[in-house]
């Protein structure tokens, strides 16, 4: 498996925690047991995932690519789900989202190794 490196690790992060952020509401603020432990499983094996990406990418980029991963597929998820609005405005904001995540991969100084 080629693609489990560095951005491998990432991207799989970044879906779990759109798995973990999407169940936070049927918690019922962590009183109910089921959802509950879905939600910490999936929030453990993104912050492991997270950290076997820092091994070979920077830290501020992996975090900012792994935010990134979680809003935009937590707000997908809320407006195809649960009927969350979605409008110009907001759209706009995740483009710029996006577009900061890409500048910090664009001018991102090499690694030091």
């Amino acid at each position: 498996m080629a693609w489990l490196n560095g951005w491998g690790f990432l991207l799989l992060a970044g879906i779990c925690e759109v798995f973990y952020a999407s169940i936070i509401p049927r918690t019922d603020g962590f009183t109910r047991l089921w959802p509950s432990l879905y939600c910490s499983f999936f929030l453990a094996l993104s912050i492991y995932l997270l950290s076997l990406s820092v091994r070979e990418l920077p830290l501020g980029l992996a975090y900012a690519v792994w935010v990134g991963i979680g809003t935009l597929g937590t707000v997908a998820y809320g407006a195809l789900f649960l009927g969350e609005s979605l409008n110009l405005l907001r759209s706009l904001c995740l483009v710029m989202i996006v577009a900061g995540i890409v500048g910090l991969k664009l001018f991102a100084p090499e690694p030091l190794t």
